[in-house]
């Protein structure tokens, strides 16, 4: 992502995160700095539906439940590849439905149930610590901890990204104020905290180097062969730990150390920490992985669900443990994944149950995963929705509709929320498999959130 994009993504995110807090229930009207034709459009932010003392989700949308005039006119728009289902918000029952019920490859709405499994099991303000230890005389060692977005670039690059990652250089500056007049010094590296296959379940060979990095416990610059720029569909290196070692070692030596590059190993529980950087908090990194669709980054927190569950870091012990995760939360009837990404054709979701799942992570009662609902894009300003609803039939859902969006050969599929026009909270997902035309799907499926978004349907 270009710096000025990751600048308006901040901003967008800061907005989103104060008005979203409020309980007010009036809209707030932001109008972003972005032109859209023919007209320009309001982002309309409402308060999220707030806790009831009775634990049960309390009426955040203030307007009635459509009836059927929404069921009449979903049914003369969708098509007949598409599974979809809306829902009301705040009860959760079902307004429309053309098989709900039935399992799709979800692509990357699989990152929803990634995210919610992250925020549920870590908690938002978990952070991703990278550490440097002492391993003996001579020696040290460079510890992953499983952050991808650890950044080698500059301090004004860096302070111009959001969320703001940690960075190698402070890691390199701190290391070399603790080994101040030491002599050589020997840096091992320790990428041991991720294990496994590359490759998940469903995974082609070549999305490794294109579409995500091979996944290590230690990687900067979420392992894109040239950082600071979007992540979809950049060059990653076949390294990424190795290249971290590199890197690190190039820094310390500018730091003043006489830094050489040694060996993989694994640093003993009892080693002396030296130096320590922290990720942006998990919320942030939710918001930045949902807005971008960034597949690093969805691995990882994926991996780290696991590995608080006491499971391996692995694509099968990721699995095992989002799937815990959602059973605690009573969110995983229908979801079956292989992967935190949504690369793999082998994970299927039934509509019903991202519907489902969006509308728990907009409801007080798990407040939480709040970062779900603020890190979805925003129709036609933000992220993977940017560039669409720009006119036509979609242009009334610019600023309205909130969603994530997923896309592989042959699939498109997008699940959100929306406040209709009577100001009642809706829930949605439409999942497009077996696509012959990309264009015209995409185009049907905004047309449908649209539609939720535009009905007075009461």
């Amino acid at each position: 992502m270009p710096v000025r994009d990751r600048v308006v993504a901040a901003a967008t995110l800061l907005l989103l995160n104060i008005f979203t807090v409020s309980a007010g229930g009036a809209v707030v009207k932001l109008t972003p700095q972005r032109e859209l034709k023919p007209t320009a459009a309001s982002v309309a932010v409402h308060a999220l539906i707030q806790p009831s003392q009775s634990g049960v989700p309390a009426a955040g949308s203030t307007g009635p439940v459509p009836g059927t005039a929404l069921d009449s006119r979903l049914s003369g728009l969708v098509k007949p590849y598409i599974n979809a289902v809306v829902l009301d918000g705040t009860s959760r029952r079902v307004l429309y439905d053309q098989r709900g019920e039935q399992g799709a490859t979800p692509a990357s709405t699989t990152k929803l149930v990634t995210s919610t499994a992250a925020l549920a099991t870590l908690g938002p303000d978990y952070r991703l610590t990278t550490k440097v230890v002492s391993s003996g005389t001579g020696s040290i060692t460079l510890v992953g901890g499983g952050d991808p977005t650890l950044a080698s670039l500059s301090a004004a690059k860096i302070a111009a990204t959001y969320p703001a990652p940690a960075s190698l250089a402070d890691l390199a500056r701190q290391t070399g104020a603790a080994l101040k007049g030491q002599g050589k010094v020997k840096v091992d590296y320790d990428a041991s905290l991720y294990s496994g296959p590359q490759l998940a379940p469903g995974w082609k060979d070549a999305y490794i180097g294109g579409d995500v990095a091979p996944i290590t416990g230690l990687t900067i610059d979420e392992g894109m062969v040239h950082p600071g720029g979007s992540s979809e569909g950049a060059a990653r290196v076949a390294d990424p730990a190795g290249t971290a070692l590199k890197a690190f070692v190039k820094l310390l030596r500018r730091y003043g150390v006489d830094a050489t590059a040694g060996p993989p190993t694994t640093a003993p529980q009892t080693a002396t920490q030296l130096a320590a950087v922290r990720s942006a908090p998990l919320s942030a990194l939710v918001e930045h992985l949902l807005t971008v669709s960034d597949n690093d980054l969805a691995e990882a927190l994926a991996r780290q669900v696991a590995i608080k569950r006491g499971l391996a870091g692995s694509f099968a012990g990721a699995a095992q443990g989002v799937h815990d995760t959602l059973t605690q939360l009573g969110l995983v009837s229908g979801i079956q994944t292989y992967d935190g990404s949504g690369l793999s054709r082998m994970n299927t979701i039934t509509p019903l149950a991202l519907a489902r799942l969006v509308s728990v992570a907009a409801a007080g009662t798990h407040p939480e995963l709040r970062a779900v609902i603020t890190g979805m894009p925003i129709a036609g300003f933000s992220g993977t929705l940017a560039r669409r609803y720009s006119g036509g039939a979609t242009q009334a859902g610019a600023g309205v509709v909130r969603a994530k969006t997923g896309t592989l050969d042959g699939v498109n599929t997008l699940a959100g929320l929306a406040y209709d026009a009577d100001g009642r909270l809706l829930t949605f997902a439409f999942m497009a498999n077996h696509v012959s035309d990309p264009s015209a799907a995409l185009s049907a499926l905004d047309r449908l959130a649209t539609t939720v978004a535009g009905c007075g349907c009461a």
